[in-house]
């Protein structure tokens, strides 16, 4: 911490040697820091968007192309306790020096912040040359941005390390809806019996109304994961992203998890492991048919008669992720995609081949099942991934 840029007595060359600097336009330092807010994010800071707004206005009363008001703006303003100062200082001279820091932080169980990469651009024209020379601007570009919007059938070794990295750090809660169960709020309709017992145990003097509504907790998600071999450099990433719903929610059993290929396998269990990285082995020693041939209208009728027509499709929100290319009769599987329809609150299909140019929803399968799908969406990156989540958590519109 002694080392990091404390005021701007302390002079402009000797911080300019070792942090990049912000950019001169006050719209672009703007966007550079809320970058940066991300970063100290991934490094473990609970950054909330409050705290990131409350950075930005601060910003605004002080001078955003300067490093050290940068810098001291948000370690106020991001850092919640003692134990986010080595993660703020790690962040922040990884991002404004180009380089990130490989390995997990020793104050705490986060992983540092993704790789970053240096853009040059000049600074403002002082009149005056430099000792060491005309100085650049070298501002932290997050590779994350970046590769949440590229196809994950394009990544390197290096690359789906970070992706899994982001797919671990998703959430992927049902869409919420109400119960009979009622429990106390602080308005809605009124309690008798709570409002009845504070009055005799006031004397008989109604002091305080109680208030009661409605429970809501989260509809359960049902997943089906296409593993065929047209599906098969996509289907790992998906089922991390099944992974996040059911890793997450076991005990509970709220989110299910099966793919389809050339038979039907459920994988619940298989994805109950928190660890990504061992579930993702258990898997692939579950599943008989990886990288096989695609039955998906009978694989969907194999669901709904042992488990979907059972109860499990019922007031569910159901996610079918594939391409729909389908080796048998098309026909088939529009008769289950009506099926399912009936039975489920709402049926998302996600296609990674959606976000192709010029792509229509022409192949037999695919043509039959979109006339009964709620939600037709890309699942092609993590950014549709993040997409699709919203959507089942009932966020996005329609």
């Amino acid at each position: 911490m002694n080392d990091q840029p404390k005021l701007r007595d302390r002079g402009q060359n000797a911080t300019s040697a070792r942090f990049g600097t912000i950019p001169a336009s006050s719209a672009d330092a703007i966007d550079t820091v809320v970058a940066f807010a991300r970063t100290v994010r991934a490094a473990g800071v609970g950054v909330t968007t409050g705290r990131v707004r409350a950075f930005v206005e601060s910003l605004e009363m002080l001078d955003p192309t300067q490093r050290s008001d940068v810098f001291w703006a948000g370690r106020a303003a991001l850092c919640g306790g003692p134990d986010d100062l080595v993660r703020y200082d790690a962040a922040f001279t990884a991002f404004f020096g180009g380089e990130a820091p490989h390995k997990r932080l020793r104050s705490g169980p986060a992983q540092g912040p993704p790789p970053t990469t240096s853009v040059a651009a000049p600074l403002r024209d002082t009149g005056e040359p430099d000792e060491e020379g005309d100085l650049s601007l070298t501002a932290g570009a997050s590779a994350t941005e970046v590769l949440r919007q590229r196809d994950l059938a394009t990544l390197t070794a290096a690359d789906r390390e970070l992706v899994n990295r982001l797919l671990a750090a998703m959430s992927l809660p049902g869409e919420p809806r109400r119960t009979r169960r009622q429990h106390p709020w602080h308005r809605g309709r009124l309690d008798v019996r709570a409002t009845t017992r504070a009055a005799i145990e006031g004397m008989g003097d109604p002091r305080r109304l109680r208030h009661q509504r409605q429970r809501r907790r989260p509809r359960p998600v049902v997943i089906l994961v296409d593993v065929s071999g047209s599906m098969s450099v996509y289907a790992d990433a998906l089922l991390r992203f099944a992974h996040v719903a059911v890793g997450r929610d076991r005990g509970r059993r709220r989110a299910e998890a099966f793919t389809i290929g050339t038979r039907l396998t459920r994988v619940t269990r298989e994805l109950s492991h928190r660890d990504p990285d061992t579930a993702m082995a258990a898997v692939a020693g579950a599943i008989p048919d990886w990288s096989g041939g695609t039955r998906l209208g009978y694989g969907l009728k194999a669901w709904l008669d042992r488990w979907g027509q059972r109860g499990m499709a019922r007031g569910a929100v159901v996610v079918v992720m594939s391409d729909g290319w389908e080796r048998g009769d098309p026909t088939t599987l529009g008769d289950q995609m009506a099926r399912l329809h009936r039975l489920a609150h709402r049926v998302v299909w996600s296609n990674p081949r959606k976000a192709a140019p010029g792509y229509e929803p022409l192949t037999g399968g695919m043509a039959a099942a979109l006339p009964h799908v709620d939600n037709f969406l890309t699942g092609h990156s993590v950014a549709a991934l993040e997409r699709l989540a919203t959507v089942v958590a009932g966020v996005s519109g329609r």
